[in-house]
């Protein structure tokens, strides 16, 4: 236990986004596939878009001709009730669980799960912020249930993040590892601490922009113009967070705040809970921090001093948590900047960022916004100090 080779079945709990695009990941590279679902109207759904999915990678040339509907048949749709859905999974070598963001739920599903499969089945849960050991601590064989976080959408998104639980064997990830490498993805090993690397280190890409805000030191197109023209991020925070939606994007930092317990670096803004609240919640309801639905965009302040003011402060807290994430061993510098370039499509790694910067600059940044707001939001990880007062790197 464990090996997987191409004829493995993999089972997918839960026809959301996520558990689709798995399927269909899965199907692509040759395996047979079960996906089971609650409701049977969203297992339609998931066949509908997995159908779609593949034949639009057969168009762009990323399927062979004809693989769409090789592919297509290879996934077989369980029912919905409890029975048959044991009966499903039962010849899986691998299942993956994508079901609602809640411990208790999953607790229930790896329960339900291990009475169904066989003993060489591994079980891994697709969660992006709760801990897995809590997750298998639910099972009567922990050491076979991993974390394996695939990145939304996931046939296209690169990285998969494989996080071990505390009694998770390492023939278990080394297998993991080999098969979602083998269908093409970049995968990264994170400790089980919250937000694992990608979601941890992100939260100052919003929240320090969220407060740039609130201070009005810029308006929202300007930040967002600072970050992506200045910076050369694919989109800027405000844009991103309308384009993941804002109720989504406020129960990750919630989530991670939380988990830390309330430490103030992962502190939720009152901004983007008033927007939630109010049911602006970005691009899938027309109106987040921008209107969707106004004939023109407000124009950015375009003046590259304040430009750069932005996008050093933002810049800073990133290269800050990044170095913190390595300190703290919730994964390796190399680790750390493939997660952030593959993960979510960072223009630079940010340790490297750090050292271009250097060190002592950016400890300057941060320890002159501690001083002005008095915070413990704002802290220098231990790493990061001892670079910029050895003159050394970040990076090995």
């Amino acid at each position: 236990m464990p090996r997987f080779d191409g004829t493995t079945t993999i089972g997918v709990l839960g026809a959301g986004a996520m558990g689709s695009g798995i399927a269909q990941l899965a199907a692509a590279n040759g395996h047979p596939v079960v996906l089971a679902d609650a409701s049977g109207d969203q297992l339609s759904r998931a066949r509908a878009s997995i159908a779609k999915g593949l034949q639009r990678d057969e168009e762009k040339g990323r399927l062979a001709s004809g693989s769409a509907t090789d592919a297509l048949a290879r996934i077989s749709i369980a029912g919905t009730t409890s029975d048959v859905a044991l009966a499903a999974f039962a010849e899986c070598g691998l299942v993956i669980e994508a079901i609602v963001e809640r411990l208790d739920a999953k607790q229930s599903a790896f329960r339900t799960l291990e009475a169904a499969v066989g003993d060489d089945c591994v079980l891994a849960t697709n969660t992006s912020s709760l801990s897995v050991a809590s997750i298998a601590a639910a099972c009567a064989r922990p050491d076979r249930v991993l974390g394996v976080h695939f990145f939304n959408p996931a046939p296209v998104m690169p990285l998969v993040e494989l996080v071990p639980g505390m009694t998770t064997t390492q023939r278990v990830v080394d297998a993991v590892r080999g098969l979602v490498e083998g269908w093409g993805k970049t995968a990264v090993v994170a400790a089980d601490t919250p937000g694992f690397i990608v979601n941890r280190i992100a939260r100052p890409f919003y929240g320090e922009s969220i407060r740039i805000l609130e201070e009005r030191v810029a308006d929202v197109p300007t930040i967002d113009w600072a970050m992506r023209e200045l910076g050369g991020f694919r989109m800027g925070p405000f844009e991103l967070m309308d384009f993941i939606g804002n109720d989504v994007n406020y129960a990750v930092t919630r989530s991670v705040w939380e988990a830390f317990f309330y430490d103030p670096r992962y502190r939720p803004s009152f901004t983007q809970r008033r927007l939630v609240e109010a049911g602006f919640l970005g691009r899938k309801t027309g109106r987040g921090y921008y209107d969707y639905q106004a004939l023109e965009r407000p124009e950015p302040t375009r003046d590259e001093r304040l430009g750069t003011e932005i996008l050093e402060r933002v810049l800073a807290m990133l290269v800050n948590e990044a170095a913190d994430a390595v300190h703290l061993g919730v994964a390796t510098a190399g680790d750390v900047e493939l997660a952030m370039t593959r993960g979510v499509n960072y223009p630079k790694g940010l340790l490297a960022w750090g050292d271009e910067l250097g060190p002592a600059r950016v400890v300057g940044i941060i320890e002159a916004l501690r001083a002005e707001h008095q915070e413990d939001r704002y802290r220098v990880s231990p790493l990061l100090r001892r670079a910029a007062r050895s003159g050394g790197r970040l990076l090995p």
